[in-house]
């Protein structure tokens, strides 16, 4: 009975430790690496209307824009890009690891161009013949989804209708074919429906509802804003990022065993298994790690150490009051708990707050700094209270001096 909570102890500290060093390597391999680490160039897009249509430009026609973006970077081959609005006629585009840059941002700036053609590749009608966001879904008889479109101009349908009659109307965005409907019958108004036959699904009547949609959009996109980092460059930003967050680290474990003893030792646990905890959310998560990103990563371990910090001094003003060991771990908890919440809680209110006005890198940090502080709560109060716990209870280890507080300074009750 008296050693089976050191040894309780010993075995969750080994398990952890086991169970840090088998994973690890694979979740650090994982990890994705935003383009200041891994090298690649950003752009930031101002759109506006090709036509000077004012009423073309708004919240949905930004982001089905930046949607058409997106499908053509995943056409090209390019992994994991990062395409995201801001304001009201802004779009960012950040895409890591990509050497031909020119290649690329040719292919971004070209215009989004939806056409429909006859059988000989005919242009008959193109984006600006249709409606922005005229397209819907609707059911026929069967109850089958389709698309119904709106044009600008009955008497241009009517005029393509007749002479196709009986033919295919091939939809393209690009020089990719999206659909082929046959046109069945003249169409002398605005207003058409493409049907997807027998075996068509809800799903495939949406993408083609957004793609006609966004083709449908007249908007031009100017360069406002371009940076560029080499490889090379951004893996010399990550080892030395790195480095020094290593050594840092270790500078304060060492730090917090030689000041506070006993709960040094937990909080050094409880730092480590914050830090793996973290990069498996990250894994996850699926996020993608950039240096404002390490820099939270880095806060997050600052608020972890400050979080032990308070815990362990708490304790030793309950110690020098002349409290038992145990009573003075439960009180120092107790008063130390509420000053660490209000930190906590702060600051994700702040990262939040900063999440929803900040541009891609501040999102970024918010992001990272909001996951590492729920981290930081579970590992750093929780865990360290559960482990301080089983070392007082084993009453093996129960002198002032294992706490940091010398004999002399405590008061008799």
């Amino acid at each position: 009975m008296f050693g089976k909570r050191l040894f309780a102890f010993l075995g969750v500290v080994v398990i952890l430790f086991g169970v840090i060093a088998w994973t690890s390597p694979a979740l650090v391999k994982n990890v994705k690496l935003g383009l200041d680490l891994k090298g690649g160039f950003e752009v930031l897009y101002e759109a506006s209307p090709f036509e000077g249509d004012a009423t073309a430009l708004t919240q949905e026609s930004l982001k089905q824009t930046a949607n058409s973006l997106l499908k053509r970077i995943d056409a090209s081959g390019i992994e994991e890009p990062e395409i995201t609005t801001e304001g009201t006629n802004r779009i960012r585009v950040r895409l890591a690891g990509v050497t031909n840059e020119e290649e690329v941002r040719e292919l971004l700036a070209k215009p989004i161009n939806l056409t429909f053609r006859a059988p000989d590749g005919t242009v008959k009608l193109d984006g600006r013949d249709f409606v922005e966001n005229g397209a819907g879904i609707g059911h026929d008889s069967l109850n089958k989804p389709m698309v119904t479109i709106e044009l600008k101009d009955a008497s241009k349908f009517e005029k393509v209708t007749t002479e196709l009659l009986g033919q295919y109307l091939a939809i393209y965005l690009d020089e990719e074919e999206i659909s082929a409907p046959q046109i069945q019958q003249v169409i002398a108004s605005k207003s058409a429906t493409i049907t997807l036959g027998q075996n068509g699904t809800m799903q495939e009547a949406r993408e083609l509802r957004d793609l006609i949609n966004m083709g449908a959009l007249p908007l031009k996109l100017t360069e406002k804003y371009a940076q560029s980092v080499g490889a090379k460059l951004g893996m010399e930003s990550l080892k030395d990022t790195v480095t020094a967050g290593i050594i840092g680290s270790l500078l304060v474990l060492v730090f917090m065993v030689v000041i506070y003893r006993l709960p040094g030792v937990v909080a050094a646990v409880t730092i480590i298994s914050y830090a793996w905890l973290l990069l498996l959310v990250m894994e996850l998560l699926n996020t993608t790690l950039t240096l404002p990103g390490i820099a939270a990563f880095v806060l997050g371990v600052g608020m972890a150490v400050d979080a032990n910090i308070i815990t362990a001094e708490r304790i030793k003003e309950e110690i020098r009051s002349g409290k038992s060991m145990f009573s003075s771990l439960k009180t120092g908890s107790k008063n130390s708990f509420r000053t660490i919440m209000d930190a906590n809680l702060t600051s994700i209110i702040a990262s939040v707050v900063l999440y929803f006005i900040g541009d891609g890198a501040i999102k970024g940090f918010a992001l990272t700094l909001i996951f590492s502080t729920l981290v930081s709560i579970l590992t750093n109060i929780y865990l360290a209270r559960i482990l301080l716990t089983l070392l007082v209870r084993n009453n093996k280890l129960l002198k002032p001096g294992y706490f940091g507080v010398k004999e002399s300074d405590v008061r008799a009750l």
